[in-house]
């Protein structure tokens, strides 16, 4: 990545589907509320976790574009119900945009596993002529960024980014890159997943990731607490329209954010368990830092990774601490109201740190009561929404993989 200060990025569209609610506003209110969003779940009844974060009254019949959503994966379902709020958001038209010049890249834990799930037990119940032929076009992870840019008419560069839970953040950066060679005029750039079925709902909580929180489910994602015992799963998508500074004051666009930097790292030590100096996501802040032409002393807010987990929260709140000392910047956590949308979830955040910069004001952690006391100073919002002016804000995501990827914001203006 190149050094130096960045001019910076627009981002002139945001479209959110998250549990929270369908569209923007309903997901920026929820979270202002700070209030969780998991709720018994009846198709992980069962399991050994039976509750996740469901989107609510999500309806492809009326929130998807196109004739035939029935086709798609709920992954891809949301990242078309996102995008398109996005797009007109951005105030663009795809019937009129040059579509040799618009890009669209898009993050994914695990595509279309709902689909993969499904057609193995009808494979496995009643044989091969049981399967779909819409298998494959539904299950495929880079079906969503196909799907999306034949939705919208999108010619150029139309990649999958695949992180783990990374994944979003990492297709920001990536878009970000296509704009500054040049490869295009537009990105339209995220991240999606719907994970929230039982065979990861299994395979989490055999792993020991997924909260067993034994009292009311919305209680149960706690970032950063000292009582955190992990996630909750949940699902969701976060699009962003991106495009270069010059070309959204030449169209007069309004714009809520613009991305200064971003970096990425991994850190090359366990497979499922971060590094936990947080050295990885040291270096990947050091590297976003770099390219926006600013240091540590600038960055006014964090928006954390912060997935409730014991390992996780532990290493992100060291790196915190040994980046910014003892005058730390405000940090929330989305996943105390969210969960854990997983390859969508660095996307959802950094649209809610471009809102949190556009309206000076940070949402709290849900949940949190109280830190481990050798965690070091981070200034955790809780309880209310903190007014605050924000120069530079960042956005935090780790994935399985040893992933970090870490994108700065400023002001629009």
């Amino acid at each position: 990545m190149r050094r130096g200060r960045d001019p910076g990025i627009a981002v002139t569209g945001i479209g959110l589907v998250t549990p929270a609610g369908v569209g923007t506003a309903r997901t920026w209110a929820g979270v202002c509320a700070g209030r969780g969003t998991a709720a018994e779940d009846p198709a992980l009844a069962g399991l050994p976790v039976s509750f996740s974060c469901r989107v609510p009254g999500f309806d492809p019949r009326t929130q998807v574009p196109g004739r035939r959503p029935w086709c798609h994966d709920r992954f891809t379902q949301f990242a078309l119900a996102a995008a398109r709020e996005a797009v007109a958001d951005a105030g663009l038209d795809p019937a009129s945009w040059d579509g040799a010049r618009v890009a669209v890249v898009l993050g994914s834990a695990a595509g279309g596993v709902d689909t993969y799930e499904s057609q193995l037990r009808k494979l496995l119940a009643a044989g091969s002529r049981a399967v779909s032929p819409l298998t494959l076009p539904a299950f495929l992870p880079n079906m969503a960024a196909g799907q999306l840019a034949i939705a919208l008419r999108a010619q150029g560069p139309a990649l999958h980014t695949a992180a783990a839970c990374a994944s979003g953040a990492s297709a920001v950066a990536t878009a970000a890159l296509l704009l500054r060679a040049d490869d295009c005029d537009l990105a339209v750039a995220g991240g999606t997943d719907a994970m929230v079925t039982p065979l990861c709902a299994a395979a989490f909580a055999r792993m020991g990731a997924l909260s067993r929180h034994p009292g009311p489910p919305a209680a149960a994602s706690r970032p950063f607490d000292a009582a955190r015992d992990g996630f909750v799963l949940a699902e969701g998508a976060g699009v962003l329209v991106l495009e270069r500074g010059a070309d959204a004051a030449a169209r007069r666009a309004p714009v809520h954010a613009r991305l200064a930097g971003y970096g990425s790292s991994a850190d090359a030590h366990h497979p499922v368990a971060p590094d936990p100096d947080g050295q990885g996501l040291r270096r990947a802040t050091e590297q976003a830092l770099r390219v926006a032409g600013a240091g540590p002393a600038e960055v006014d807010h964090v928006n954390a990774h912060g997935t409730g987990t014991a390992l996780n929260d532990r290493a992100e709140a060291a790196a915190l601490a040994r980046m910014f000392g003892a005058a730390p910047p405000s940090v929330t956590a989305a996943k105390g109201v969210l969960g854990h949308t997983m390859g969508a979830a660095g996307a959802i955040e950094a649209a809610l740190t471009a809102l949190t910069v556009e309206h000076r004001l940070v949402p709290p952690t849900a949940n949190f009561r109280s830190a481990e006391p050798d965690t070091g100073p981070v200034d955790l919002v809780t309880g209310r929404p903190r007014p605050q002016t924000v120069r530079l804000a960042l956005s935090n995501s780790l994935g399985f993989g040893g992933h970090n990827t870490v994108l700065a914001f400023r002001p629009g203006g």
